[in-house]
């Protein structure tokens, strides 16, 4: 099993940048496909971006295309994800999970198997 720690959310207003780290333990993240997933109250948790495992495009929700960037430092165990152009519907709960040895590109919450505890980002207009 793997543990999973986010960081990096905040408070901030309509157009600002955030960086969310994940530190990653127990085991090395080449063998997980990894995602970045968000929930807001009373909606369901939402698929941001995941990086598959063994290498291919990393994915982006729409809503994020062109704003957020994933990556992931293999040396450090990490993935982060930067937030720029923050918008006040981008305000929810970040979660950091994992997915060991699922192909292709996972988008679904079934499919990973640990989660971090979340962080919080709030976008005020």
């Amino acid at each position: 099993q793997v543990q999973l720690v986010e960081s990096g959310g905040g408070l901030v207003q309509a157009g600002a940048s955030l960086r969310l780290s994940c530190a990653v333990s127990g085991s090395q993240i080449s063998a997980y496909a990894m995602g970045w997933f968000r929930q807001s109250p009373g909606l369901e948790r939402e698929l941001v971006s995941l990086i598959p495992w063994g290498g291919g495009s990393t994915y982006y929700a729409d809503f994020v295309k062109g704003r957020f960037t994933m990556s992931r430092d293999y040396a450090a165990n990490m993935v982060y994800l930067q937030m720029n152009a923050l918008q006040p519907e981008d305000t929810a709960v970040y979660y950091c999970a994992a997915a060991r040895g699922i192909s292709g590109v996972p988008k679904t919450t079934a499919a990973y198997n640990d989660w971090g505890q979340g962080t919080q980002v709030t976008v005020s207009s």
